[in-house]
């Protein structure tokens, strides 16, 4: 895909600079998290993505000739900021969540740390790919454990909000769980297995859904799919798929399978099943699609159906059931006269209050059996002594108290882009999805339920906590008019 512009962002963004470059302190250091507060409905977790396609916005971010012309005619901004743009590059720091990890509501994605001017003109672009991506993935990650270890397939480019989130929603299923994708570009862009066999024109443009089923056997001996529903699944599309399959068989082949894309797949695939072993066909697949999504792939599996993949289009691609991760990203602390100064946005909204401060978050998981217990959002120079046992609580629900004990721990936060330099090798999709799969592995199978998940500790550290604390008590007064 382009590069992004660097016009990629909001207006306001724009204005914000330019008023930070009038009064001097377009360069003051300041530091921005991005997190999401709340969770997808029925998730248990969210699935960290984007932050490949962050990182490479960040190393190419500049405004072209073009750009600065455009500016200029939109009559808000003086010669010298524009002057000032057309140097601009990312000199700043980026850490992150690496792509893949399972994350919590209020818990840093990634954290900048860079002058003012480049941190503020970045959100909006960076909230978009993380968002989006992160949302994607996490859809992907519950269709998949509805599949309990049958592929899926993405389907969904046609159906796609845009060829861009046609190709990086592919991307962020690939990382959620899919083991492939039918989208081409994507698979080109990222190194993604592509699947894909037939459409119902293609049986149509023939006399005969024999004739069809030979044409393609005969264009992909050695993977014939087919696409038994264009007229009748069980009178016609799987009979005529078996006598392709005894075609096959007598030049030395086998027939894959057939796909069914519409009916009642459950019933279908079982009638189809016990055709397809009578007639010597045990081993060929069936593959089902039809506007699937998690729900309806767990209930069809209830049903005990005997379907051995599954192509997930609309509902994965769109998020249909939530089609938005409210991604935000709030200002933490403020560098003045050499130092770290937190910053805390205040809310009648207990749960829009922010976390101060430059902050790490920590992991614990248990040395018996390498289950996550908790998570800890700390300040950035806190340390965690895993040789003792740790007192954590809630937030808000300060009684609410947990003994860790006999636990290893591992800070997620982890640099990414040191004073504008890419400092660590990013990881392939393939290996991102692999890695997911083994963190998500780690939690409990509850935290992992498509309905009504236990919900997983997220605490703050006593010094965070005192700090944010510390910080809302002068406001409240201030709020209250009094002294």
């Amino acid at each position: 895909m382009n590069k992004e512009s660097a016009l990629l962002t909001d207006l306001y963004q724009l204005t914000m600079t330019y008023g930070y470059f009038r009064e001097g302190r377009a360069e003051q250091p300041v530091v921005f998290d991005l997190f999401f507060r709340q969770l997808p409905p029925g998730s248990g977790y969210v699935l960290a993505a984007g932050l490949e396609q962050a990182v490479e916005y960040l190393l190419n971010l500049h405004f072209s000739q073009e750009d600065l012309a455009y500016l200029a005619q939109l009559n808000l901004f003086d010669t010298a900021f524009l002057e000032f743009l057309s140097t601009f590059r990312f000199s700043g720091d980026l850490w992150a969540v690496p792509e893949g990890t399972p994350v919590f509501p209020h818990e840093p994605l990634l954290q900048v740390t860079a002058p003012v001017a480049q941190a503020q003109i970045v959100e909006t672009a960076l909230l978009n790919m993380v968002n989006f991506q992160s949302l994607i993935a996490t859809k992907a990650c519950r269709v998949t454990l509805a599949a309990k270890g049958d592929p899926v397939m993405e389907f969904g480019l046609r159906r796609a909000h845009g060829p861009d989130a046609g190709v990086y929603g592919a991307r962020a299923a690939v990382i959620g769980g899919c083991v492939s994708t039918s989208n081409v570009r994507a698979g080109q862009l990222f190194g993604l297995p592509v699947s894909g066999t037939m459409a119902h024109s293609w049986v149509q443009s023939f006399p005969g859904e024999l004739e069809a089923f030979r044409a393609y056997a005969e264009a992909f001996p050695d993977n014939t799919l087919l696409l038994v529903d264009t007229y009748n699944v069980l009178r016609s599309g799987v009979p005529n798929a078996i006598q392709v399959g005894r075609e096959l068989r007598q030049k030395g082949l086998e027939l894959k399978g057939i796909r069914i894309d519409s009916g009642d797949l459950a019933y279908l695939s079982r009638q189809a099943r016990k055709m397809l072993d009578n007639a010597g066909f045990p081993n060929a697949i069936i593959v089902a699609s039809n506007d699937l999504d998690e729900e309806t792939i767990q209930d069809i599996k209830t049903q005990g159906a005997p379907i051995d993949s599954w192509g997930v289009g609309t509902a994965l691609i769109t998020s249909r059931n939530y089609p938005a991760l409210g991604g935000v990203y709030k200002l933490a602390a403020v560098q003045h006269e050499g130092e770290w100064v937190p910053k805390l946005k205040i809310s009648e909204n207990s749960d829009k209050i922010t976390l101060p401060g430059i902050k790490q978050v920590v992991r614990f998981y248990s040395r018996d059996n390498g289950v996550a217990i908790a998570d800890l959002i700390t300040l950035q120079d806190e340390d965690i002594n895993d040789s003792e046992s740790m007192v954590i609580f809630h937030p808000l629900e300060t009684w609410k108290r947990k003994t860790l004990r006999n636990f290893t721990c591992k800070k997620l936060l982890v640099p990414v882009i040191q004073a504008g330099e890419l400092i660590m090798q990013l990881p392939g999709v393939t290996e991102i999805r692999e890695y997911s799969r083994q963190e998500q592995a780690r939690f409990w199978e509850e935290h992992k339920r498509l309905k009504f998940p236990q919900k997983y500790i997220v605490d703050l550290s006593e010094g965070l906590w005192n700090l944010r604390a510390g910080l809302l008590e002068p406001a409240g007064r201030a709020l209250n008019g009094s002294k």
